[in-house]
């Protein structure tokens, strides 16, 4: 039986990529912003690009931080790509503006420090050891990124040591930043997995096996 899975749509993102990808991937994919039937697919996409401001207003708009809240409190899955990983962080700073995010990670999301800037095109990561999300990848793996700012650092301690620590990969370009974040039922890429081949359609199809 294929996964149900929505893409969230709140008006920032490539959602028909997403759309594309999961469905090639073998999922039962909705693009839409409808609460309910968000609340109960199996799976719930969070695109992003563009702005953090923007694309926070855009979530708060469809009640967006409602549904990633209380599917996380029930151990649903939710992935976040891109932007839509940014504001899964607590806060965004661009243009000197500070912008709340989601805060379901401390952390700050900031301007890429590279001799390049944006950091546009290919590039490897150092996959998290036991990371299910890059299971099956190969080290020299080439993932689609596209993007400004980054989260240059990993704040978050583990509560207890009943409770797995979340697995953080990582990638170079002028210096290191956070490239993917797996975390109980919520995971997040900076690059694009749906714009990455078939290393991310392999990256998608694991996580799809997650459901």
């Amino acid at each position: 039986m294929s996964k149900s899975v929505v893409v969230l749509d709140y008006g920032f993102g490539n959602v028909r990529s997403a759309e594309r990808a999961l469905a090639h991937a073998g999922a039962d994919v909705e693009i839409t912003a409808d609460f309910d039937k968000a609340m109960r697919a199996d799976g719930l996409l969070v695109p992003g690009v563009g702005a953090f401001e923007a694309c926070m207003a855009g979530l708060r708009g469809v009640r967006g931080e409602w549904i990633v809240g209380r599917r996380l409190a029930g151990g649903r899955p939710v992935m976040g790509i891109c932007v839509g990983m940014q504001i899964l962080f607590a806060r965004g700073i661009e243009h000197g503006v500070e912008t709340e995010g989601l805060d379901e990670w401390p952390g700050t999301v900031e301007p890429l420090q590279a001799p390049v800037v944006p950091h546009m095109g290919w590039n490897t990561v150092k996959a998290a050891e036991g990371s299910r999300l890059f299971a099956g990848t190969d080290d020299d793996a080439r993932f689609y990124f596209v993007h400004s700012y980054a989260v240059r650092s990993w704040e978050l301690e583990a509560r207890s040591e009943r409770i797995s620590s979340p697995k953080v990969s990582w990638t170079t370009h002028g210096e290191p930043f956070v490239a993917a974040v797996e975390n109980g039922p919520l995971w997040a890429t900076q690059f694009h997995p749906e714009k990455s081949g078939e290393a991310g359609a392999l990256l998608l199809a694991n996580w799809l096996d997650t459901l």
